[in-house]
């Protein structure tokens, strides 16, 4: 069975940061690009960033290019979001979600992504 969990939302004032984790059971980590989406209320839920399988190419939305930062520790079998310089437009649910690496193809599409986690709330007040 696979899994992704999220942790480390919570609640941040403007201008703070936050980390969150994913990590992955039941899948060979390795094998698969990681990204993050997130969904504010009322809205899509967008593409925030990715990694590749082997953690060596990451691409991100303009709205967080510069503010964010993927990682992967494939022997934990975790992905990071490093979130800073807060806004409190950033508030929403982070998600992750998998995509086997042979049909990744940098995509920012929800629907080609295999596997997605629960989420974690991300607040950032102002």
């Amino acid at each position: 069975q696979v899994q992704l969990v999220e942790s480390g939302g919570g609640l941040v004032q403007a201008g703070g940061s936050l980390r969150l984790s994913c990590a992955a059971s039941g899948i060979t980590f390795s094998n698969y690009a990681m990204a993050w989406f997130r969904q504010a209320p009322g809205k899509e839920r967008e593409f925030a960033g990715r990694i590749n399988s082997s953690g060596g190419t990451t691409n991100y939305a303009d709205s967080v290019k510069g503010q964010f930062t993927i990682s992967r520790d494939n022997a934990k079998n975790t992905v990071y979001l490093q979130m800073n310089s807060l806004k409190p437009e950033d508030t929403a649910v982070y998600f992750c979600a998998a995509i086997y690496k042979l049909r990744d193809r940098y995509s920012t599409r929800r629907n080609d992504y295999d596997y997605w986690g629960q989420g974690t709330q991300v607040t950032v007040s102002s």
